[in-house]
């Protein structure tokens, strides 16, 4: 009887270290030497011959699919990419960091430079009313005639050190005055009738300031006349220079910019409110000739991004041909069922091959790398474009640290989240279909019939976000509050829409939202819990066969026991390929 057990433990062990032999490639040539020899036949009480096809196809699958612990512990072969991904990691989130602080400090000057232009430049200008407007005409010319004045007078009156920057405007002049109006308008309100050519017409002229006199470029702004009957609008444009000094903090070099700075006074409605706003636009170089007391030139910043491009470009390049490998192998795969079994392999099977998670790494690397050489250019002060920069580097990070959760995936407690994902997402979207479809209904409805009397349902982009922040439970208050009583028709259907809207979407269709979830995560529990209750049945089983036919040391051998409880009660802690593993 132990002679038995004993074979059956030599066989078991004999084809675990087939599975494991290493294998040099994914190509058929691999496996011919090591399958260059027959197996022996049944009749000398060895292995049944198989098809040396099939074998090594079973073998490359199986090491195909294994983890990265799976096959260091089969072949020996260190995890390469797993220590890159995790040096990716570090290296690109420092580099997000250090892009963060450069780009806060120049999203914070230009953004408190446009405040201070603002109080500059804009006559009666409150921080808590953004909407500056006029209603006479006479409040149009000092306002218009108060920022040129201002304008003239600000190396006198700022806190900051500005520049003015020449030959910008009409006719060589630092600051350009236009209005826009129609070529033609006769509009008699009493009678009814207008007469309308809708082209548009531009009139400027052009002011210096008094540190550079341009004849005929002087006092001539207040013989500007404007056209109210058929004005359209009213621009002030110039540029100013200035230098980001808070830079030093960081050990930057300071950055010199040019502000592009444009005063709309807006009558296109025609509706008696001339509306005022400021727009600044910031265009960034490097200074001429920069000198910083003990600060010499670095370029550490710029080496740093050079070595995260090294390592995305490696990266890319591991991840593209883990990818390859795996459709050569569908291919052969699929060409071996259609060839030797007649049967054809559905896309489900075929996917199978294709690693998402290499897909997610390699859209995140070349992220990456585009914003990298973005990043290098603001660095040299060729590029200004902080916003591209930021949503690259951004992405690309977030992406790098989702690919993290695929090493999670490999252990069973940790895989709860993306099994969760995976098994709800089919039953999700086609509920969202669904939902989409009443709540763009809602949308459209509530942007024609409450948007002229409520300030959220001004456009499609609003009513969709407060409809949303409804669904979340914020501002139901204000939003109820805020509707006018302009038209009582109006107001009772508005809180039709929104009772009806808040009952639907948050009792029902919020509450089977998240009882779709919760069933998966349910469904892959119970699994789970039976997956294990089996494995410990099977454990049990083996190791009370065992205990019939070796004494208890065998036990020991086997798994981690109690002594000091019963024989019956006691509890294995090995794992199936520790037992599968005994010699005999």
């Amino acid at each position: 009887m132990a002679e038995v057990d004993a074979n059956k433990v030599h066989h078991v062990s004999s084809e675990e270290d087939r599975l494991l032999f290493p294998v040099t490639g994914y190509g058929l040539n691999d496996c011919r030497d090591e399958y260059s020899n027959p197996r022996p036949s049944p009749v000398a009480g060895g292995w049944i011959g198989a098809d040396q096809e099939e074998e090594a196809l079973r073998r490359k699958l199986k090491y195909f699919f294994m983890s990265p612990c799976e096959k260091y512990q089969a072949k020996g072969r260190k995890p390469f990419k797993l220590v890159l991904q995790i040096l990716k990691i570090l290296i690109v989130t420092i580099q997000l960091v250090l892009f963060g602080l450069s780009n806060e400090m120049a999203v914070t000057f230009k953004e408190e430079n446009t405040a201070s232009f603002k109080h500059l430049f804009l006559k009666d200008y409150d921080d808590s009313n953004d909407a500056l407007a006029v209603y006479t005409q006479g409040d149009v010319y000092d306002h218009m005639f108060y920022t040129i004045e201002q304008y003239l007078a600000l190396p006198e009156k700022t806190v900051g050190r500005y520049a003015y920057v020449y030959n910008v405007g009409v006719n060589g002049s630092a600051l350009s005055l236009c209005q826009q109006y129609y070529k033609k308008g006769r509009i008699d309100p009493a009678n009814d009738t207008f007469n309308i050519d809708p082209h548009v017409v531009t009139n400027c002229i052009g002011v210096n300031p008094l540190s550079a006199p341009t004849p005929g470029l002087g006092l001539d702004y207040r013989n500007f006349t404007l056209k109210f009957h058929k004005l359209i609008n009213v621009t002030i444009q110039f540029q100013l220079k200035a230098i980001n000094l808070q830079t030093i903090i960081h050990n930057e070099i300071p950055d010199c910019y040019t502000f592009f700075i444009t005063i709309l006074l807006d009558n296109k409605a025609h509706s008696g409110k001339v509306k005022i706003s400021l727009d600044n636009q910031a265009s960034i170089k490097e200074c001429k000739d920069p000198s910083v007391s003990g600060h010499a030139d670095s370029y550490a910043r710029v080496w740093f991004d050079g070595a995260v491009l090294l390592v995305c470009a490696f990266s890319l390049l591991l991840c593209g041909r883990s990818i390859i490998k795996g459709i050569i192998l569908q291919n052969e795969f699929v060409k071996y069922f259609k060839t030797s079994l007649k049967r054809d392999v559905c896309w489900g099977d075929r996917m199978e091959f294709i690693n998402g998670w290499y897909i997610l790494l390699i859209i995140s690397d070349v992220l990456t790398i585009t914003g990298s050489f973005i990043k290098i250019g603001i660095e040299l002060k060729n590029l200004s474009s902080y916003d591209e920069c930021g949503i690259l580097l951004g992405t690309s990070t977030l992406l790098v640290w989702v690919g993290v959760i695929r090493y999670l995936t490999f252990f069973q407690k940790y895989n709860i989240l993306i099994v969760t994902l995976r098994a709800a997402f089919p039953n999700v979207i086609r509920f969202c279909c669904c939902v989409a479809v009443i709540y763009l209904g809602y949308c459209f409805c509530g942007w024609i019939v409450l948007g002229p009397y409520h300030v959220k349902f001004r456009s499609l982009s609003l009513v969709s976000e407060c409809l949303f922040s409804l669904i979340n439970g914020d501002d139901m208050f204000v939003t109820f509050s805020g509707m006018q009583e302009s038209s009582m028709l109006v107001w009772v259907f508005s809180q039709v829409y929104l009772y009806t809207f808040i009952s639907l979407f948050i009792y029902m269709v919020l509450s089977l939202f998240i009882a779709l979830i919760t069933g998966a995560y349910e469904t892959i529990k119970v699994r789970v819990k039976d997956e294990a209750d089996e494995e410990k049945n099977m454990f049990l089983f083996l190791i009370t066969s065992l205990s019939h036919t070796h004494t208890h040391t065998c036990c020991n051998r086997v798994c981690w026991c109690n002594p000091a409880e019963p024989p019956h009660m006691r509890m294995c802690t090995s794992s199936t390929s520790t037992i599968m593993g005994l010699d005999a």
